[in-house]
């Protein structure tokens, strides 16, 4: 749960800014300034620019996080007469000056010498982001390693054409968490760039169980010697992965592919269904050391491996047409966790930031930024400011929405 105790009047902006501090916003307005300066050095002045100031950029990422209720395919309806304008938030500040911030926005205005990650014009929040994570909240023992839900509202996928489809689809990164399966709180955030050269580029990676197993190790950099038990999916699982992390004290349960993952030095009578015909809830078993290999029967085969439960510990599976079914301990620990990360995606995923820019580590910040309300939000409900006020996560974006764009209005909207 949260590490610090919020007081009773704690507003959305408070929780939010454990993650997106002052000290951060200020760093958006110097570098953003150096950049509109060192632009028109280069392709000539602009005389409509006049240096952002910390206000501006509170209320520009307020437009922005606006659209993560309000689902408007583009930021620019708010100061539209059409069905998304939004006249109570479009008086703070002018179309044309919110562009100009638009067009100058930067995290990290020069590229050092030293620097060849790709993402250099996003890394310093990020990790400033993860420290936000790491010292506002202890997750669970049980943590989620997977990708998010993150694409976009259906309704407008429903009314693209399918050229625009396709051009939405070439995301040139994806992103992947830690995510604590009791509460939903992303622990950890790592974004791999499908492009580039350097050591985690694709092309120092040809195989996808080895860019995976890397993606896991980044993302359980921090978790060594906590006892953490770790669910993965199939893309993930591998003995090798697992036997390296137990080596750290982190223990894991993941479903195993024949297809998808990585079945090096597992028993091949264990990848091959059995020709008998099996009831629902029959199991076998192999073990090696505190790994165990479990083949479980219900209408298909589903492998399981783990070093984190014992295979001969009893649980079941409960569906509502044909009742409890059994299965060993694992599988029920592995449906139950994953099934509360499904429900995070279905209640969260809506929530993220219509906008969808060209640049990529523009996509990661406004994702990024996404992830940091969610997680606000999460902590928001743990603390004793929610009894008070009792928000939804769509009252929770309204708040912090005026909050950031400085609106007297303080009820909650309904």
């Amino acid at each position: 749960g949260p590490t610090r105790k919020m007081p009773l009047t704690a507003s959305a902006m408070d929780f939010f800014q454990l993650f997106v501090p002052d000290n951060v916003l200020k760093n958006m307005v110097v570098q953003t300034n150096m950049y509109a300066k060192k632009y028109q050095e280069r392709f000539g002045s602009d005389d409509a620019w006049i240096d952002v100031t910390l206000t501006e950029m509170k209320a520009f990422l307020g437009y922005m996080i606006s659209t993560s209720i309000h689902h408007c395919e583009s930021v620019l309806s708010i100061w539209s007469s059409g069905f998304y304008s939004n006249k109570s938030i479009a008086l703070i500040m002018t179309q044309s000056r919110f562009e100009k911030i638009l067009k100058y926005f930067h995290i990290v205005a020069f590229r050092s010498s030293q620097t060849t990650h790709g993402l250099y014009k996003i890394q310093p929040f990020l990790d400033s982001l993860q420290n936000g994570f790491d010292s506002a909240f202890r997750p669970s023992q049980a943590q989620v390693l997977h990708e998010p839900l993150i694409d976009e509202d259906p309704i407008f996928i429903a009314t693209c054409t399918e050229r625009e489809l396709r051009k939405r689809k070439k995301r040139k990164f994806s992103l992947w968490v830690r995510q604590c399966s009791s509460t939903g709180f992303i622990c950890q955030i790592y974004v791999h760039l499908k492009e580039g050269s350097g050591a985690d580029g694709l092309d120092a990676l040809k195989n996808k169980p080895q860019l995976h197993s890397m993606v896991a190790k980044s993302l359980c950099q921090n978790a060594s010697g906590k006892n953490y038990i770790i669910f993965t999916g199939p893309s993930i699982t591998s003995l090798n992965l697992f036997e390296e992390f137990e080596k750290q004290e982190i223990y894991c349960c993941g479903l195993l592919s024949t297809r998808k993952s990585d079945c090096t030095g597992l028993p091949p009578s264990m990848l091959n269904n059995p020709e008998t015909p099996q009831s629902r809830g029959q199991y076998r078993i192999r073990m090696k050391g505190n790994m165990s290999l479990i083949c479980w029967y219900n209408k298909g085969h589903f492998r399981f491996l783990t070093n984190a439960y014992s295979p001969v510990q009893q649980g079941v599976i409960i569906k509502r047409k044909s009742g409890e079914i059994p299965c060993p301990l694992a599988v029920e620990a592995f449906a139950a966790h994953l099934s509360y990360i499904c429900k995070y995606d279905d209640k969260y995923s809506k929530y993220f930031i219509s906008h969808k820019p060209n640049k990529t580590w523009q996509q990661v910040f406004w994702f990024a930024i996404s992830i940091a309300i969610n997680n606000a939000y999460i902590l928001y409900k743990m603390s004793e400011a929610y009894h008070v006020t009792r928000y939804s996560r769509a009252q929770f974006g309204e708040r912090l929405v005026k909050e950031l764009l400085g609106l007297e209005d303080t009820s909650p909207s309904h």
